[in-house]
């Protein structure tokens, strides 16, 4: 059904939540449902959980985490292309791509960049419409993850409470998130922090994302590639 799908790909779950520095309080609330899903949580009277939206900068985790959840609650993690959806006929094309995701349940449907689907969209549009209408009405276990890095010109019916259980803003990381991030990278990369004053260099680069700092990581290891050294 996927493959046939040309706006939904399956992302293999290679993610988790250690591999992300810093958002305690997302990785908290993530932690807090990872039996969302199960019979057990029907059994104690919840309800199947709607959804999650990211808003903030750039290069900040917001895709990483999205990837963190569906290994976290052991779920499949489906991408929805928006762009490919909105170049075509995209109520048609929203109308296949709930019914694979629904029939895939449960599962996480990660939706990048809304902004791009409905920024400027007409509130009374068919399309928007539908989406909130499945939002709020859906009964299958897809849980949607949507991430923005401009929400100024979204509809505010899309941020409604009801559409998605809970809004997180993810901002530039602090030193100590700074440090976490590049012991993160170094670890990645079958270095051992403890060799490193990462501490000097957190607090040297103060407003920089998560994807720079692990730029700097590969350059220096490009650097030092270069020089027939190792890592310094």
């Amino acid at each position: 059904m996927l493959r046939k799908s040309r706006y939904l790909e399956f992302v293999p779950p290679d993610i988790g939540v250690g591999d992300i520095g810093g958002l305690g309080n997302l990785k908290e609330w993530l932690i807090q449902r990872s039996a969302a899903f199960s019979d057990k949580a029907r059994a104690y009277g919840l309800p199947e959980p709607k959804g999650l939206f990211l808003l903030g900068v750039q290069g900040c985790g917001k895709s990483l985490s999205a990837k963190a959840v569906a290994a976290l609650w052991q779920v499949p993690l489906l991408r929805l292309d928006v762009a490919a959806l909105f170049e075509g006929r995209a109520e048609e094309g929203l109308r296949d791509t709930i019914r694979i995701a629904e029939s895939l349940a449960p599962v996480v449907l990660w939706i990048d960049e809304i902004e791009k689907a409905f920024l400027g969209e007409a509130s009374g549009s068919r399309v928007f419409g539908s989406f909130l209408t499945w939002m709020q009405e859906k009964k299958a276990a897809v849980f949607v993850v949507a991430t923005a890095n401009e929400v100024r010109s979204l509809p505010p019916e899309l941020l409604r409470k009801g559409r998605f259980d809970e809004i997180f803003f993810v901002d530039l990381p602090n030193v100590h998130e700074r440090l976490e991030i590049l012991e993160i990278h170094l670890r990645h990369r079958s270095r051992d922090p403890e060799h490193f004053d990462l501490l000097a260099i957190a607090e040297e680069t103060e407003r920089h994302s998560g994807a720079e700092l692990e730029q700097i990581i590969v350059a220096a290891m490009f650097l030092s590639f270069a020089a027939g050294r190792d890592l310094q």
